[in-house]
């Protein structure tokens, strides 16, 4: 039996202010947390590229740590406030992701540090803007097939979401 079938579906409700994850079924989110990416300043704008007298080892390194020196949420938020070493980058504006790299680092800690799953295991809902383009949804699911191997995708509008959460309630009222 495929694992991924028998697993509930993961559920990515992305904001521009807040996303809320979990998993389908559930009554409410796992989690809420503010939609914000703290990544180590000394990290961020070093080339990736070698150059004739360097170290490539050195260079190596500073690219493994900046995948690894960076916060999501509220601690995110805490680290900014407490070290001038972390840059603050909001990947969604105005309901777009406006920053490719930093959302997927988002959902990097969505799924491994926060809901603690494997991507291959479960099948996905990630929410949209009504306003979002063909070309962000084909990114996105570009990285959630090629990045995080997931089984299988369905990126739903987050109005559509909404207005079919009111079909599910089980009290039936007459009006007279």
């Amino acid at each position: 039996m495929d694992p991924s079938t028998s697993r509930p579906a993961v559920v990515i409700d992305n904001g521009t202010g807040y996303t809320k994850i979990g998993f389908a079924g559930n009554v409410e989110p796992c989690f809420i947390l503010p939609t914000v990416v703290a990544a180590n300043e000394s990290f961020v704008n070093q080339p990736r590229a070698l150059t004739k007298n360097s170290n490539w080892f050195a260079q190596h390194s500073a690219g493994v740590m900046a995948d690894l020196d960076f916060f999501i949420g509220d601690e995110a938020l805490t680290r900014s406030k407490s070290s001038s070493n972390y840059n603050l980058t909001y990947p969604i504006e105005h309901g777009q992701v406006d920053n490719w790299d930093s959302m997927e680092r988002f959902w990097q800690q969505c799924i491994f540090n926060y809901l603690r799953c494997d991507p291959e295991d479960h099948y996905f809902l990630l929410t949209e803007s009504p306003m979002t383009a063909p070309e962000n949804r084909e990114y996105t699911g570009e990285i959630m097939f090629e990045t995080f191997n997931v089984p299988g995708l369905y990126i739903a509008v987050q109005p559509v979401l909404a207005l079919a959460a009111g079909y599910t309630a089980s009290k039936v009222g007459t009006l007279s």
